[in-house]
């Protein structure tokens, strides 16, 4: 059995704890150390990543990539649409000279780390992302998804197109959608890393 909340408990207890605990910048800074820490990384990495803050969480990963001497790149699937704090930790991969492509070589990778959508998507994956999803899960690489498996609705664990991942890192807690669903079939192995965000909410136990 595993604690699990919903995303719109996840999202209040993330808001909160940045308010009154932890500024937003350190969370993030504390979630891309947490997946870096999970994984045997293999390089090259693709870091594959979207528009939020789960990109964020890419860079960070990038810049220990880097700072430990593995090879990697980002894959920017949008060209300039950063969240704020994403944007401080990419111009940090920018100054040490992390390169940054707008479509990666998917099948030179050993590794990649998928960071297109978080736990709040819904809906239909459409292009560019569709490409890349479709891309990763034919690459033969080692995958790895933060938060939660691109193209999966967190709450539901549904979804027309998805990442097929052999490590999927949670974050602060499991949201429903990692275990309802498809979830099965996406996700090899998971893990939940606590980076010290404090639940507001009900929480229910699942497995």
């Amino acid at each position: 059995m595993a604690v699990c909340v919903s995303t719109e408990v996840m999202r209040a207890s993330d808001r909160w704890t940045i308010e009154n605990v932890c500024p937003s910048k350190e969370l993030m800074a504390r979630a891309g150390k947490a997946i870096f820490d999970q994984v045997d990384w293999k390089g090259p990495v693709g870091i594959i990543c979207g528009k939020g803050n789960n990109a964020g969480d890419g860079f960070v990963v990038a810049s220990l990539l880097k700072d430990h001497g593995i090879d990697c790149e980002i894959v920017l699937l949008f060209e300039d649409a950063f969240s704020e704090d994403g944007r401080y930790f990419y111009d940090k991969c920018v100054e040490k000279g992390i390169p940054a492509v707008s479509d990666g070589d998917y099948g030179r990778y050993n590794t990649i780390l998928d960071c297109i959508f978080g736990t709040g998507f819904k809906g239909e994956v459409k292009e560019p992302a569709k490409s890349a999803i479709e891309k990763i899960n034919s690459s033969g690489a080692y995958v790895v998804s933060a938060d939660i498996n691109s193209g999966l609705n967190g709450d539901t664990g549904l979804g027309d197109l998805y990442v097929i991942s052999d490590l999927t890192v949670s974050i602060g807690t499991f949201k429903y959608g990692h275990f309802l669903g498809y979830a099965k079939t996406a996700m090899k192995n998971k893990v939940n890393c606590d980076i010290g965000i404090e639940i507001i909410g009900e929480t229910k136990d699942l497995e």
